[in-house]
């Protein structure tokens, strides 16, 4: 089912590039344009648009690899977060980017990079980090881009969904995997069966 969602999902953002570039449209007028009502469909709609090949690709495999993170470790929550952590990256964008159309789905890539390593950070769940870090190993340049360091590139989107993951994070901190706590790890040796055992027969 989490592997289903993540491939559909993936796979659905290139059927629509496949639709735009083999019938002759523009969807680059559905992005977000920042405070224009005309720009504002550009909230729901500017994730599925990509400007070409080389920027679908680009955020395929690492919104693949996120979306399965999110929906193996938050199932509960999955779509909470992606639809509302959605909404708000766009949201965002179009009160802070430039006078610019804003599309790609880059915003929730760092919506869902954000979520997932400060929710690893916070809990201490190692493999949540691991997932972001595997992310950063993969592109690790990415986090870079929350920065106006190259033109063309919509840096204010990646910094709305950083800055919405990171919120998500705290909202949703008691949700989700929890801390394993190992036996080795507890200080005290009377919590362990075996020492308290063996202090009693003594």
């Amino acid at each position: 089912m989490m592997l289903a969602i993540s491939l559909y999902g993936v796979l659905f953002l290139w059927v629509v590039y496949w639709f735009e570039v083999n019938f002759g449209y523009n969807f680059t007028k559905y992005g977000v344009y920042p405070r224009t009502l005309k720009g504002s469909k550009g909230i729901l709609f500017s994730p599925f648009i990509h400007s070409g090949i080389k920027h679908l690709f680009n955020n395929s495999i690492p919104l693949f690899i996120l979306l399965l993170s999110l929906f193996y470790f938050y199932r509960k929550i999955a779509v909470k977060i992606l639809l509302f952590g959605g909404f708000l990256t766009g949201l965002l964008t179009w009160i802070i980017a430039r006078d610019a159309y804003h599309i790609g789905a880059s915003g929730i890539v760092y919506l869902l990079f954000s979520f997932v390593l400060f929710s690893g950070i916070i809990r201490k769940y190692n493999r949540l980090i691991a997932v972001s870090l595997i992310v950063i190993f993969l592109y690790g340049s990415m986090i870079w881009y929350i920065l106006p360091i190259k033109d063309g590139i919509s840096w204010e989107g990646h910094l709305s969904g950083f800055l919405v993951g990171m919120l998500f994070a705290f909202i949703y901190k008691k949700h989700g995997p929890k801390k394993i706590d190992y036996t080795w790890e507890d200080d005290n040796l009377e919590n362990i069966p075996f020492i308290a055992s063996q202090d009693e027969e003594e």
